[in-house]
């Protein structure tokens, strides 16, 4: 169970499809040569999703020019008392800072730091770490609500051709959405993609499955073609495999992807894809656990770090003009004139079952949520998320709590 699984850095360079090696101005100067960083993954590099990380830690390693001996990655470690076996294993040999990569890794991460209080522990996608009271456990998000906002507005592109051509109606811009499960980053992630969808195109509506697994290619594979045969036009996902792009290239059926390019499975099919750059935020940890300063217990990175991005465009699929849109909404993003969760953009529909933290006016547009931030076993509203118009996601913990059910998003299944 705790068997070592390293890689030469050799071949992790050579593996990854992350930029040059630079290093970030922080790091300048700083003495490495005592470090040494252990990572923690959920699944091996057939998942997109921890791909997606592990080409971040091997960026984040060149970048700071760690040695082969200074790395050690271990995979396939699952959600439960293996993931703090593991995280206690790479503290007894010796790694000084240690880093997870899934949600369900959070209890066990914060086991191992309470035993061993002098190394670094640091948390992807958790939600804990600004109220557990530990030095040494931290928790880090992305922004990735902009970065799905944006792919959308690929999508609603695709679907403005798609009716121009006479292909589909307006009221036939159905989106298929692959959901894993109904957590609120799945939540916030089909959502943000939808309203960047209805910004292009305003009649589209949404479909939106779960698998329940954040990585079964073949129950995603059979829930995007289930979508395809339910009348949607166009399918994104948040779960980890080849299975839907798979599925859309077969049906000839467009496809926006997550946390990298599918283009290699969906040449004819694949769009574009959003996905958090973990390099910036590894290289800052590393750095001030090798300087001896504090690492925040919640970080966020955002566009301006850099730590959330797009692929680069499929012009043989994407529609015309569709760069120039993206480039549009994401200046907008950036200059603070456009919020994804601006909330004159949607409705909301309060019922005793759903959006009960949500207050709305008589028009159904959200004037109040008391989002679960502070999070505890009843997943009670602490904290007011909605001011100046808009819900603000992600601002007031890393991970994201946009867990609200919004007006032309149909589920299909919630028992996940």
């Amino acid at each position: 169970m705790r068997k070592l699984f390293a890689l030469a850095l050799s071949a992790m360079l050579a593996a990854s499809t992350l930029g040059g090696m630079t290093v970030s101005a922080d790091s300048a100067d700083v003495d490495f040569s005592n470090m040494k960083v252990g990572f923690i993954f959920l699944h091996d590099e057939n998942s997109t999703y921890d791909l997606n990380f592990m080409n971040s830690a091997k960026a984040a390693a060149a970048n700071l020019g760690l040695s082969e001996d200074q790395i050690v990655m271990k995979v396939n470690i699952a959600e439960g008392e293996q993931c703090y076996e593991t995280a206690a294993d790479l503290a007894d040999s010796g790694c000084n800072i240690i880093f997870a990569d899934s949600f369900g890794h959070e209890d066990f991460m914060i086991e191992a730091a309470q035993e061993f209080p002098e190394v670094q522990f640091c948390h992807s996608t958790g939600t804990r770490a600004h109220t557990e009271g530990l030095d040494n456990y931290h928790n880090a998000f992305a922004s990735i609500y902009e970065g799905r906002y944006l792919a959308g507005v690929a999508a609603g592109k695709k679907l403005n051709a798609m009716i121009e051509e006479g292909k589909i109606t307006e009221d036939q811009a159905l989106i298929g959405y692959v959901g894993a499960f109904t957590y609120a980053e799945v939540i916030s992630g089909y959502t943000s993609f939808f309203l960047g969808a209805r910004s292009q195109c305003p009649s589209a509506t949404m479909k939106v499955t779960f698998t329940g697994s954040w990585y079964d290619e073949t129950a995603e594979k059979e829930a995007a073609n289930k979508l395809i045969q339910d009348g949607c036009v166009l399918i994104s996902q948040h779960a980890d495999s080849m299975g839907a792009p798979t599925a859309c290239e077969a049906a000839g059926v467009p496809d926006v992807s997550y946390n990298g390019s599918t283009i290699s499975v969906g040449p004819n099919s694949y769009i574009i894809s959003s996905r958090i750059d973990w390099t910036p935020y590894y290289e800052h940890a590393i750095t001030c656990a090798a300087k001896g300063e504090a690492i925040e217990a919640d970080w966020t990175g955002t566009l301006a770090t850099e730590s959330v991005l797009l692929t680069e465009l499929n012009d043989a699929v994407a529609a015309d003009g569709t760069q120039d849109a993206i480039d549009a909404a994401k200046a907008a993003l950036e200059d603070g004139s456009l919020h994804v969760f601006d909330v004159s953009t949607f409705t909301v529909t309060v019922t005793d079952s759903s959006n009960v933290n949500a207050t709305v006016d008589e028009n159904g547009n959200l004037t109040s949520y008391m989002a679960d931030v502070d999070t505890d076993a009843a997943y009670e509203g602490d904290t007011e998320v909605v001011s100046d118009g808009y819900f603000h996601e992600s601002e007031y913990r890393s991970a994201p709590y946009f867990d609200l059910q919004i007006d032309g998003i149909e589920l299909l299944d919630t028992s996940f």
